[in-house]
């Protein structure tokens, strides 16, 4: 018989799955630990783990698209994510990001989200 800790405590890594990033730094995109899911920071990287450049739109959705297949290849769905994390350079930009978060979301119950302003992001990118 297992032991109720080695259950508790099993963990999966989540470090390459169709549509992330092939990130170049040694850290994982999400971490399943028991029946919990926990996601990190997803950048405008593209899957060649290059930044991209555009509209604020394009910088949202694309870290977005990470996060939703991290959370796929870690056996969530989108209605299982109860909570998010987001951080901007610019909180002017913040209402393109509103529309885009109630599109994901729409018809659904909406996750919780806090928004922070950092003094800089990595390769000078807007949200992650």
């Amino acid at each position: 018989m297992r032991s109720w800790k080695r259950i508790i405590w099993a963990r999966k890594f989540i470090s390459r799955a169709e549509n992330l990033a092939l990130w170049s730094n040694p850290i994982s995109h999400a971490v399943v630990v028991g029946k919990r899911c926990f996601v990190g920071e997803q950048l405008s990287v593209s899957t060649e783990d290059a930044y991209i450049s555009g509209a604020i739109l394009e910088k949202v959705t694309l870290p977005f698209s990470h996060f939703l297949a991290a959370v796929k290849a870690a056996g969530f769905t989108k209605k299982e994510i109860v909570f998010v994390d987001i951080t901007f350079i610019d909180l002017g930009e913040v209402d393109t990001l509103n529309t885009f978060y109630g599109n994901l979301f729409s018809g659904e119950k909406r996750p919780p989200r806090t928004i922070y302003k950092a003094a800089a992001l990595p390769s000078a990118e807007k949200s992650k």
